[in-house]
């Protein structure tokens, strides 16, 4: 029994954002039943929905959202859910008849989440966006790069996932807990900007506090400094230090043979730090990654090489951990964190096919005979 074991959830698919919250509920036990439309864009970057990571460890129905037989299908599941979640944008679930008031007429407990980028009111709720314009708006962009140059999107990482993602699943299960308590579900307006905005409360803080300048690149975790960046190494490859704290600093210069150096006096001084990094760029490029490695790794210098998707599952130490796991030939991710009680399951393919809506379709009532009458009709895949 895995700690969501007993959570029913509809995700009404989309893409990003929505499947990693259905995935992170499905990973911790939850039952996640994703509900796709019969037909919708290409998009040459998507993955088949199958062999999508996102999708893992959830049935798949297939349903047409603008018939009525589809709609009523949705409905019926609602009924019999803790939550339903969406991530269109604002009034579009209301047009298919598929609104919040409605399902919660049909099941006062549900918990309805609603994932966007801009959340569902105020000047941009209506407009069209991706995760490099939310964290735009955050101050999150902004503070990310290098000084003098260009904002760096960090991938989708802190829009789509960690602001979008997994602050709905946050959301849903805190709603969904309180819908226990008190029999009443509610909405959980979930916008990809303010969840962003919440992952920066450290930067807000420290500027606030006047200790965090609004340059890129000037302050002690964004790269300026010598003792928290990447590397070169002679191969072309790179390290990572964050040596913040003065007992890791010294177990660096220690370790590096420069402790001794004035050069490296006053770490914390922004005036010395172009100078301290710059030989430490030319000290990295000195040995490889591997020989690096031999010397600091499983020490206090707070270090780590820098390895590719195609490494990170057969370092060592991800290895010894189980972090990644292969589901069907496909390398992974391993579902995180971790319980000592009820730990999760191995993660699943999609179920998908006939065989997965009819069991969906018989858990919440349907007879085979209106099955039937819906697969002929179209309205079911």
């Amino acid at each position: 029994m895995a700690p969501l074991s007993g959570i029913r959830i509809i995700e009404i698919a989309g893409i990003g954002p929505g499947p990693f919250c259905g995935m992170m509920l499905a990973d911790h036990g939850a039952e996640v039943i994703r509900v796709e439309r019969l037909s919708g864009p290409a998009a040459d970057w998507r993955v088949e929905s199958r062999k999508d990571v996102l999708n893992r460890s959830r049935t798949i129905v297939r349903a047409d959202l603008k018939s009525p037989d589809g709609v009523a299908l949705v409905r019926r599941l609602a009924r019999s859910a803790d939550g339903l979640f969406e991530g269109f944008r604002p009034g579009v679930m209301e047009r298919l008849g598929l609104g919040p008031e409605l399902l919660l007429q049909d099941n006062p407990k549900l918990v309805y989440g609603r994932m966007t980028g801009w959340g569902q009111d105020g000047p941009y709720a209506h407009t069209a966006g991706h995760d490099i314009n939310y964290i735009a708006l955050s101050g999150a962009l902004h503070a990310i790069g290098r000084k003098g140059e260009r904002p760096v999107p960090p991938l989708n990482l802190v829009g789509d996932f960690g602001g979008g993602g997994l602050m709905l699943a946050f959301g849903m299960i805190s709603a969904i807990l309180g819908a226990r308590s008190t029999g009443i579900g509610q909405v959980v307006d979930c916008a990809m900007t303010e969840g962003s905005a919440v992952l920066m409360s450290m930067m807000y803080s420290l500027h606030g506090a006047g200790r965090w300048r609004d340059e890129r690149g000037e302050n002690f975790v964004d790269g300026a400094t010598h003792f928290y960046d990447v590397y070169e190494t002679a191969d072309g490859k790179y390290v990572s230090l964050g040596s913040v704290e003065p007992q890791f600093y010294a177990d660096l210069l220690s370790r590096l043979g420069v402790s001794g150096d004035e050069i490296f006096s006053g770490q914390m001084d922004p005036q010395r730090w172009p100078l301290q990094k710059a030989r430490l760029t030319a000290l990295f490029k000195t040995r490889t990654r591997a020989e690096w490695c031999d010397l600091l790794e499983g020490t206090d210098t707070c270090f780590a090489p820098v390895v590719s998707m195609a490494e990170a599952p057969l370092h060592p130490h991800n290895a010894a951990r189980g972090a990644f796991v292969s589901v069907d030939g496909l390398v992974q991710p391993a579902p995180a964190p971790r319980y000592s009680r009820t730990p999760a399951a191995m993660p699943k393919l999609p179920h998908v096919g006939e065989a997965a809506t009819r069991e969906v379709l018989l858990s919440v009532g349907y007879s085979p005979d209106e099955i039937a009458r819906l697969r002929q009709a179209g309205a079911i895949a």
